[in-house]
């Protein structure tokens, strides 16, 4: 081999199996007549053909045309048994023209004319290949500097940046005690309307339900049973002396009729500015029968204002206590009260009712007829201490609590009677 001419790279295919070995092409010839054969005599560097060498085919270098020289190919060695492969650029060229060049600078010589050299395929574009993560560094020992143990001057100093500021504007905040006022307030005002409401729709207005109330109070005479108004027994709870328990039972009623039999002619003429309309009266007697009680109900002609006016007047001048301004008893015939008269009056007590045409009253007395030289009002005969006869004997305590006890039932069936059926 010319050591002055380049070599040529065999053009084969990368894909292609190793040629076999000379040897092995033609068995049934000895090899250098094969060779000689398939190649022809084979020349020294100067071109003068070397006696019994070949020139392989397969090494024959590309020459341009009109070129006569022959460049002898190296020799075959036992060791060169398989094709050599040139590497592969990365960007393969894409035009005929392209290819031509190339292959001129692939053999180090121009392409020959009309001659192409094959197209080699295109190779796959390479994948991108994924690399495992380097291993972690080996651990290193702590900086003894950023240890908890270590001085407050070693230690890292963290601080927390400011919250950043937004343009958003900020709710008001609601204190608890606000809140709570408010909804109490709401509550109030929804109960108060509620209550407006419901007075409209049902027409109980306080004027209204007044008015109504006087007016039924003023009828219950002739509209209410006498039991109801003068029941047959009547229990006085801590009614007698150092609030001992009384219980009281009703011996007779007298019928309805005026005032002019019921009241001294001085007491009729003070109650004479409310009128009498209609006069209810009853006798009751303790639970020993010892005393007697005569209790009434007149039922006046007058107004609201005429009662109040009357009521006044009685405080005002005392005239509840007042010896010749005592009531009159009724002594049924045949009771225990037969003998109860106008000398037999030992305590008494007048009350004026302002909600209702109505002016209460008791008188006690002896079951037995004694008279009585001076009697006292109620109210001072209960006075604790009190050393007249009516005190000692608790004749005081027999007309008042009485009194007391039917001005109450009196006052409960005007309020059932006035009311409305839901």
């Amino acid at each position: 081999m010319d050591p002055s001419a380049p070599a040529l790279p065999e053009i084969a295919d990368p894909v292609s199996p190793p040629p076999p070995p000379a040897s092995a092409r033609f068995p049934d010839a000895p090899p250098s007549a094969r060779r000689a054969a398939a190649t022809g005599p084979a020349r020294r560097p100067g071109g003068s053909p070397v006696p019994g060498e070949t020139v392989p085919e397969t090494t024959a270098r590309l020459r341009p045309a009109g070129d006569s020289r022959r460049l002898a190919a190296p020799r075959e060695t036992p060791a060169e048994t398989t094709t050599r492969l040139r590497p592969i650029r990365s960007a393969p060229p894409s035009t005929p023209a392209a290819a031509e060049s190339r292959t001129g600078e692939d053999t180090g010589a121009p392409a020959a004319a009309g001659r192409t050299a094959p197209r080699r395929p295109e190779p796959a574009p390479a994948r991108p290949t994924w690399s495992p993560a380097p291993p972690p560094a080996a651990p290193t020992a702590p900086d003894p500097a950023l240890s908890w143990s270590a001085g407050s001057a070693a230690r890292p100093y963290v601080s927390f940046a400011e919250p950043e500021a937004f343009a958003e504007r900020r709710r008001p905040r609601i204190r608890p005690r606000t809140a709570a006022a408010a909804a109490c307030l709401v509550l109030g005002l929804g109960l108060i309307g509620g209550a407006v409401t419901g007075t409209w729709l049902t027409g109980d207005g306080t004027e209204d339900v007044t008015g109504d109330t006087y007016t039924s109070a003023g009828t219950l005479w002739h509209s209410v049973p006498v039991d109801q108004l003068f029941p047959r027994t009547v229990e006085g709870t801590g009614a007698g002396p150092g609030g001992a328990d009384r219980t009281w039972t009703r011996v007779a009623v007298a019928p309805d009729s005026g005032c002019a039999q019921a009241f001294d002619p001085l007491l009729r003429k003070v109650l004479a500015p409310v009128g009498c309309r209609r006069l209810l009266r009853a006798t009751y007697t303790d639970a020993t029968q010892s005393y007697v009680t005569t209790v009434g109900l007149l039922f006046t002609k007058a107004d609201p204002a005429a009662m109040s006016a009357l009521a006044r007047r009685f405080d005002d001048e005392r005239l509840d206590r007042r010896n010749d301004l005592i009531p009159r008893p009724y002594a049924a015939k045949g009771t225990v009260a037969a003998h109860f008269g106008d000398a037999q009056r030992a305590s008494w007590t007048v009350s004026v009712v302002t909600d209702a045409p109505v002016v209460a009253f008791a008188v006690s007395g002896w079951a037995d007829g004694r008279t009585v030289d001076s009697p006292q009002p109620a109210a001072e005969a209960a006075r604790s201490g009190a050393t007249t006869a009516p005190a000692q004997a608790g004749l005081g305590n027999e007309a008042q609590g009485l009194a007391d006890r039917i001005e109450r039932r009196l006052r409960r069936t005007i309020g059932t009677a006035t009311e409305k059926p839901s």
